[in-house]
């Protein structure tokens, strides 16, 4: 399958700059045959004007929770100290769906925290029957992780939907957008997605909710690294 990589990568952040180089590493230590090329992270300080360059309005919490009156989901406000950063996390995101375009085929999307753990299987995913498929391992990578993780194990197909772990009315996607394939047209729906709905964290615009094509791979191709998060924190 042709397809290109992309890492998310703060430039000069210590924390973001060494996870990235961890990342390359172990691509090459599982074989991988793909170059990973990097993608400066949209910072804290564009983010705003990065909103205003795209005509996007923010429309998620920061606060109390929220219903959404046009999906009826619960938007719950993210642990967030830096508002600027969470806002810079989805620009980055939003810029690679827009690269996804642009390339016209598929784009493997890591965030410099993902770390490879097994050679990706190209020939798993072509041709691609989903649309968004994560590839990470979802223990310590988001909320009920271990049950999340408990109910992909239980079911023998290699490519599935998203398991559900929250009421139908929380927006719930994959473990944490770190490591996901997105094909052109998908990547146009997520756009459009944000044209309607406004900007979400980009594991909320990305739920199976809105995106009915949503889907995981068994067999984890990648994990989380552990460091210091640099939009919670």
């Amino acid at each position: 399958m042709d397809f290109n990589a992309y890492a998310i990568v703060i430039e000069d952040n210590p924390v973001s700059e060494h996870g990235y180089r961890v990342l390359c590493e172990s691509s090459k230590n599982v074989g991988n045959g793909f170059a990973i090329n990097r993608f400066d992270a949209i910072t804290a300080d564009q983010s705003i004007t990065f909103l205003a360059h795209h005509s996007i309005r923010w429309n998620w919490p920061w606060e109390s929770s929220q219903v959404d009156i046009q999906t009826g989901l619960h938007k719950v406000p993210y642990q967030t100290s830096n508002r600027a950063a969470r806002i810079a996390c989805f620009a980055s995101h939003y810029s690679l769906w827009i690269r996804c375009l642009a390339d016209d085929k598929p784009i493997l999307i890591l965030e410099h925290d993902a770390v490879f753990t097994r050679k990706f299987d190209l020939q798993l995913l072509n041709p691609m029957k989903a649309q968004i498929i994560g590839i990470n391992d979802p223990r310590g990578a988001t909320r009920k992780s271990a049950l999340y993780h408990q109910m992909i194990q239980s079911d023998i197909r290699e490519i599935q939907p998203v398991p559900r772990i929250d009421k139908q009315e929380i927006a719930q996607g994959l473990a944490g957008n770190s490591a996901y394939i997105i094909t052109p047209k998908a990547a146009e729906k997520v756009i459009q997605d944000v044209d309607t709905y406004g900007a979400w964290p980009n594991d909320a615009i990305i739920c199976y909710q809105i995106n009915p094509h949503l889907r995981v791979t068994r067999t984890y191709y990648t994990a989380v690294q552990g460091l210091r998060s640099t939009t919670t924190l």
